[in-house]
């Protein structure tokens, strides 16, 4: 579908009202075959669920998953300035490096899952501006970054995992929640990569300080993100919206994903109906945030590494979904009694 440059924040609102839903066909499909698999109904639980879900938004019956792509957004964070982050800035470009080079978790996992894995940079050279002390972005340099993350996904994708890389982002994921959802601050400000005790409390500060700054102007979710979110973080928000539009299934990786995601459904309570989360991240507020978005995760592993690692992983259920739903006799085939 061909779509108007993204040039503005507005233009992107008018996208989100013209989201498309899953495909109703695919779906009645589903649920004219499940009940007729050789087992009893209900009983694979949610991979039930998944396989539905799967058909729904691919637009096809039975669901598959031969395509599945991982994008990693890189991005640099202005608000690191405020001491917020174990680790310094040029962490980025190493981690991008490592990324590249194959030595990375996701690139092992990605291997594992037969995943292709795409890094995208989101001007990474170019950190926002410190929201401590003034909007991250402007309405312009947003909707870039929004349309940037729109070029990731292809048509023909089976499904789509989205992660990200950026010292400073899970102190902006921590300002977009508090922004959104209000409560204290702390509720929704974790470690990170690894702050503790007074560094811990900074954090907090600034990102209480922070949103009372801003107030005046948080007047919808994209403009909280455009004040706290990095430019990799409205990349994923643009992925998003791409594979929405073009039914592909998504797999959100952990707090910083969800986080980015958050402000779209802030927008419409319905724009992450093609999106399920891939886990809970042991980073705090993502459990609290999985409950906002009324999401269920897949699994619990303790994990809190981001780079899509945990999304990345997921891909095997939904595999696994996809293949039970369509390799499984049916009860006429296999000459397996049914209940009366």
């Amino acid at each position: 579908m061909e779509q108007k440059p993204i040039t503005s924040l507005d233009a992107i609102r008018e996208l989100i009202q013209s989201f498309p839903g899953p495909d109703e066909d695919a779906i009645a499909a589903t649920r004219a075959r499940e009940p007729n698999l050789t087992k009893p109904q209900g009983s694979l639980g949610r991979l039930e669920e998944l396989a539905e879900w799967l058909a729904g938004w691919q637009g096809k019956h039975p669901p598959k998953i031969d395509l599945p792509r991982v994008i990693v957004f890189a991005g640099s964070h202005g608000v690191t300035a405020q001491g917020v982050s174990a680790f310094p800035d040029e962490v980025n470009h190493q981690m991008v490096a490592n990324f590249q080079g194959g030595g990375a978790a996701i690139n092992q996992l990605c291997k594992v899952q037969d995943a292709e894995l795409n890094v995208m940079e989101a001007a990474l050279e170019i950190p926002t501006r410190d929201f401590s002390q003034e909007p991250a972005m402007d309405d312009a340099d947003c909707a870039e970054a929004v349309a940037f993350g729109m070029s990731g996904p292809d048509v023909g994708l089976d499904v789509l995992c989205l992660g990200e890389m950026g010292i400073g982002n899970t102190t902006a994921s921590a300002a977009i929640c508090h922004a959104l959802y209000g409560g204290d601050a702390a509720h929704w400000v974790g470690p990170g990569t690894g702050v503790e005790g007074d560094a811990l409390a900074n954090k907090i500060r600034v990102v209480e300080e922070s949103v009372i700054l801003h107030k005046a102007v948080l007047t919808d979710g994209l403009e909280i993100l455009r004040c706290f979110g990095g430019r990799e973080m409205a990349a994923i928000c643009g992925a998003i919206i791409s594979a929405r539009l073009s039914r592909i299934p998504v797999l959100l990786d952990g707090y910083v994903a969800c986080a980015a995601a958050a402000v779209l459904h802030a927008m419409d309570e319905h724009a992450l109906d093609h999106c399920v989360v891939a886990h809970v991240s042991a980073e705090p507020g993502h459990r609290h945030l999985i409950e906002k978005l009324g999401k269920v995760a897949l699994f619990d592993f303790g994990m809190r590494l981001g780079e899509g690692s945990g999304a990345a992983l997921a891909i095997s259920i939904l595999r696994s979904a996809a293949a039970c739903h369509s390799g499984m006799a049916t009860f006429e085939e296999a000459a397996v009694s049914n209940k009366d």
